[in-house]
């Protein structure tokens, strides 16, 4: 959900023998609206213009159509703060608003949404800033490797997932990915969940400490948990064996829940496929090899929805069919990795394995 590339060709303004001039290029008084085709004698080019030319503070004319743009920060802070409300709300609502706002129009009482949002809006703004720390720190991860190889990048623009259970759907970087060599496109696709997991494994310790083993098992729905969630259960309370493949709603805390999220987005941010951050990185280990990667994932997946009847990743899957299995090449795709970047990036095709669950989350009986 992070690091999506969009090929950007930006204009350029020719002059009259074919060279473009730089960004910020200034031209004297005398040169503005001349006809293309004059040239003085000491050879200065003359150029038209698309814009009207300004005069700034030095009484020297620069071109409008020539300044960089600037980024805008208004849709980032509004998604930002959309993405805050909706976890928020779930996080408040236990987890459950869907039922909640069911039960609530079938009785014509906000009773039922109120008692709940009494009783849980402390673990409401725990959840929220555990989630939103947990995708902060991915999306900074990305966004810090773009701004040091000076890759252009929007900033990161969070996805609110309103009346959900988790209440985001992460968070997406457009970025000219055109601009970065091989090596870079590797490290701008593994910053990201590597951050993401420095952050999302304490706060899924933490909430696995807090586990009750006691609580009856009742609840909306069930949480098909990670391998990387068993072993910390297991690790958290090994005289009980807490490691459990399933939880139910009712056993669940903010930290943990949060924690999950963190492990389910970056597990499947690092599937090899597409533009992902794994395709990424896939692409960098493979170059166009990882195609074939991609499409077996795909069959793969197509084939499980099918044998499982299981709906849960229809959507992800028409998307990524959408957008086409393939990894667009790279500014240089003949820059090597190195045995360093090479070995890390093998290891880390393993992060969809022991992050990912394949049914996630699933109503009960």
């Amino acid at each position: 959900m992070a690091g999506s590339s969009l090929q950007c060709y930006p204009g350029s303004m020719s002059a009259p023998d074919g060279h473009t001039p730089e960004n910020g290029a200034e031209f004297a008084p005398s040169q503005i609206g001349e006809s293309p085709s004059s040239l003085s004698d000491s050879g200065t080019i003359t150029a038209t213009l698309a814009k009207p030319p300004r005069q700034d503070n030095g009484g020297r004319f620069t071109s409008r159509g020539l300044q960089p743009k600037r980024k805008r920060l208004r849709l980032p802070i509004i998604l930002f703060l959309l993405t805050c409300l909706s976890t928020l709300v779930a996080g408040s609502l236990n987890f459950s608003p869907t039922y909640l706002l069911v039960e609530a129009l079938e009785q014509g009482s906000l009773m039922p949404i109120r008692q709940v949002l009494l009783r849980h809006w402390q673990d409401g703004l725990t959840y929220t800033a555990c989630v939103l720390a947990i995708l902060l720190t991915h999306e900074m991860g990305h966004y810090l490797v773009m701004v040091r190889y000076r890759i252009p990048a929007t900033y990161p623009l969070f996805l609110p997932f309103p009346i959900s259970p988790i209440g985001t759907m992460g968070a997406v970087i457009a970025m000219d990915g055109m601009k970065a060599n091989r090596k870079e496109m590797f490290d701008i696709g593994l910053a990201g969940p590597l951050a993401g997991l420095v952050v999302a494994i304490p706060i899924l310790w933490v909430g696995a400490r807090q586990l009750d083993a006691d609580l009856p098992q009742f609840g909306v729905f069930l949480l098909d948990q990670p391998l990387l969630a068993q072993w910390a259960m297991q690790l958290a309370s090994p005289e009980s064996g807490n490691a459990r493949e399933i939880l139910w709603q009712g056993q669940l805390n903010p930290y943990f829940m949060a924690g999950w999220v963190g492990l389910i987005i970056t597990g499947l941010n690092m599937i090899p496929v597409s533009q992902l951050d794994g395709g990424h990185v896939a692409y960098a280990l493979f170059g166009r090899r990882a195609h074939w990667l991609a499409r077996g994932f795909l069959v793969v997946a197509l084939a499980w929805l099918v044998y499982t009847n299981e709906r849960v990743w229809i959507l992800m899957i028409g998307l990524l069919l959408l957008s086409g299995p393939d990894h667009p090449p790279t500014r240089d795709d003949s820059v090597k990795l190195g045995w360093l970047r090479t070995s890390i990036g093998c290891v880390s095709l393993a992060i969809p394995i022991v992050c990912f669950a394949p049914r996630a989350i699933f109503l009960s009986n």
